[in-house]
């Protein structure tokens, strides 16, 4: 049944119609088998039909086919493409474009040559690298995919509500779970996924001498998501616990291979006064909590740490920036003047928008409920104030403006941050 229906998603649909004709290649990045090449090839090319392009108009070549090996070679590859071009506008989308070498020429002619519209994905370490945009001589125009979000997930899900929320939060979005019809097979799944693709191809493309101290760092990161920590944290646990003789210098490149791949996004610490960025210490979150779970073989299947990770994924997913929080306060104990650092789990910018939203996993109440809303009252500004439980309860507004909605139905409406 989940094979036969087509998941929607709409935010990366829209995001690239409205990229049509801007002049730029439309790179569309992401972790691998997030999707990306569906949403190219399959929804992208089907609402072009549908919005009346002829389908002659549209020339797309998956890379990774092997009857298009051929046009790995960049010339023919930029000969087939000429050759397919008549009068009138093209649409070209061009699929695991790596497989190609001097793959950056060949998009950068095509761009010079008039009528031409060029999308195209990636799925190797370069093609996910944060700087690939400047291979296109900065003309390229990022959009970036993430694993499915749980609304996206629960369209396609033939069960109740809850149920996908059970399995959303234990084996994360990438799509391909869906065709996994048993628990087992969706741990072998991810556990692959992490071990022999995204790891492997980190250590292959980076020259990573030591591999067991990046799995090291990977464990510790998926430990401790949600927690703040910095590489000479990390490479001083590393040597206590593991006996990994691993310097910081190491780790933070380390931790740049991890975040260039986008398995793992860092959160910097943003002083909402000062309205400055605080370097360190940091917050990393997994791009999918599937993997994470998978690579601790879920034995750490902490609530609290799952729900922060994935409304921070649905907050990066519907386009925001996302920092975490600090508010400097000052307060008086014996008689003691003294500052004291309050946290936001996450700030959400967007142009002119701007979200605080503090994560909580059980409805606050009494002297819990006054630590999660002091930040929030601390801040001084008027920006909107949404306070998220893992209760599933009614949306309510207190008498300073803050919202508190259940994760679930912040998740599944899409305008949950203006309700």
């Amino acid at each position: 049944m989940w094979l036969n229906m087509e998941i929607k998603r709409d935010r990366y649909l829209d995001r690239l119609l409205k990229r049509k004709w801007n002049g730029s290649v439309k790179v569309v990045t992401g972790v691998r088998r997030c999707g990306k090449s569906y949403l190219l090839f399959n929804l992208f090319r089907g609402r072009l039909i549908s919005d009346g392009v002829d389908p002659e108009h549209i020339i797309p070549v998956a890379l990774d086919d092997i009857r298009n090996k051929p046009l790995r070679d960049p010339a023919a590859l930029y000969e087939k493409i000429v050759e397919s071009v008549g009068e009138g506008e093209y649409y070209v989308l061009l699929d695991e474009i790596q497989f190609v070498d001097g793959f950056e020429d060949v998009v950068n002619g095509l761009c010079r040559i008039p009528g031409l519209d060029v999308y195209v994905t990636g799925s190797n370490s370069r093609m996910l690298s944060k700087d690939v945009l400047t291979e296109f001589r900065g003309r390229g125009d990022e959009v970036r995919v993430f694993p499915l979000s749980f609304s996206e997930f629960a369209t396609a899900y033939p069960g109740r509500e809850d149920e996908a929320w059970r399995l959303y939060r234990t084996f994360g979005g990438l799509p391909e779970l869906l065709a996994r019809v048993d628990e087992e097979q969706k741990t072998a799944y991810l556990q692959n996924l992490m071990k022999n693709v995204y790891l492997k191809d980190i250590v292959e493309r980076n020259d990573v001498r030591s591999a067991s101290g990046l799995d090291g760092i990977v464990d510790l990161l998926c430990s401790s998501v949600g927690s703040l920590t910095n590489p000479l944290k990390i490479s001083n646990t590393l040597k206590a616990s593991k006996h990994f003789n691993i310097d910081d210098e190491t780790v933070c490149r380390y931790l740049g291979f991890l975040e260039e791949s986008f398995l793992f996004q860092r959160a910097k610490r943003y002083d909402i006064k000062g309205r400055k960025y605080l370097d360190t210490p940091s917050k990393y979150y997994a791009v999918d909590v599937g993997l994470r779970n998978a690579w601790l073989n879920f034995r750490q299947q902490e609530e609290t740490h799952i729900m922060e990770n994935i409304i921070y994924n649905e907050l990066r997913s519907r386009g925001f920036s996302v920092d975490v929080g600090v508010v400097e306060s000052r307060r008086t104990q014996n008689g003691v003047s003294e500052y004291m650092q309050l946290e936001i789990d996450f700030v959400a910018n967007n142009g002119s928008q701007r979200y605080y939203v503090q994560s909580a996993y059980r409805l606050p109440e009494g002297e819990k409920e006054e630590q999660e809303l002091r930040p929030f009252l601390k801040v001084g500004d008027s920006f909107k104030k949404i306070m998220i439980v893992g209760d599933d309860i009614r949306l309510k507004r207190d008498e300073n403006g803050v919202v508190t909605i259940g994760v679930r139905e912040f998740l599944l409406n899409e305008d949950s941050l203006n309700l």
